[in-house]
């Protein structure tokens, strides 16, 4: 199957998701929210679908693995502590700006909300300055 192909079904299969947790449950299907509450000790009632939707996350690319015999993931572009640095960043940040891309970008965005909006853009531009910073000044940081 193409790359694009599965990109676009990865898409679709977002945003179905999305519109399901929403029209379900009246939640947003943000990843840091969902995963930190889960973390954080959900009450009973909201553990369930919490769990239910990493799960999810997690079984998608044993899925695609056992269908395809590869999972989709590739593997890591930099070196381990730069993947830990950046995943502190990110969850910094996630906390900072009150959601993820999931939440803002996807959601936030669908909702027509200024304060995703806002993320989003900042999101991009910070995306945009971290791959020129690894790839061009850091000389791709390489694993």
């Amino acid at each position: 199957m193409h790359p694009w192909l599965l990109a676009a079904i990865g898409g679709v299969l977002i945003g179905l998701a999305a519109v399901v947790l929403m029209a379900a449950l009246g939640r947003i299907a943000g990843i840091s929210g969902i995963a930190s509450g889960l973390l954080a000790g959900a009450a009973a009632g909201d553990r369930g679908w919490r769990v239910a939707f990493v799960a999810g996350l997690v079984a998608a690319p044993l899925l695609l693995l056992l269908v395809r015999g590869d999972s989709g993931i590739g593997s890591p572009q930099v070196a381990w502590p730069w993947m830990v640095a950046a995943g502190l960043l990110v969850g910094f940040g996630t906390r900072l700006g009150g959601g993820c891309t999931s939440g803002h970008g996807v959601c936030g965005m669908a909702r027509l909300s200024p304060r995703s909006l806002l993320a989003t853009v900042v999101f991009i531009v910070f995306g945009v300055i971290t791959v020129y910073v690894t790839r061009h000044l850091f000389g791709g940081l390489a694993a």
